[in-house]
């Protein structure tokens, strides 16, 4: 049986061959960082994969949006909040979307991993929503 990390290696292999101009990969990383988080995790790790989580669902940013607004947030320095980890963090995991067949069926199964990932961290949404707000350009 494989491991966590080796189940998302390989889905991280997967989605890095797709070369889509969505890059659908940050979805990717930023569900599983969000997901696999602890106490030893660093604050800009958290804070750049809920964001990411954030604009993917409920501004609708892809992959390749998501990175860029990553990238104008590291060009300031800041203190990073620090983040309640819920104790649950969704129902499925990086095995789960492995699983689903490749192409669109895979690609939902993503969708549906982030949406689980994002409301598990519902008690903190407020907080990623302000600072997106505050640190991004419009």
């Amino acid at each position: 049986m494989k491991s966590q990390q080796e189940v998302y290696n390989d889905l991280i292999c997967y989605t890095l061959s797709l070369g889509d101009k969505e890059f659908i990969h940050q979805h990717v990383v930023d569900a599983y960082a969000a997901q696999r988080a602890d106490m030893k995790t660093k604050p800009v790790t958290i804070t750049f994969a809920l964001v990411g989580l954030y604009l993917y669902l409920q501004k609708n940013y892809n992959g390749r949006h998501v990175q860029l607004a990553h990238v104008e947030m590291a060009k300031r320095k800041r203190q990073w909040p620090i983040f309640c980890l819920p104790e649950y963090r969704g129902n499925i995991t990086a095995a789960d979307v492995l699983n689903a067949e490749p192409g669109a069926e895979r690609e939902e199964m993503i969708r549906k991993w982030c949406l689980s990932v994002w409301d598990a961290y519902k008690q903190n949404h407020e907080v990623v929503a302000n600072l997106v707000k505050n640190s991004l350009r419009k």
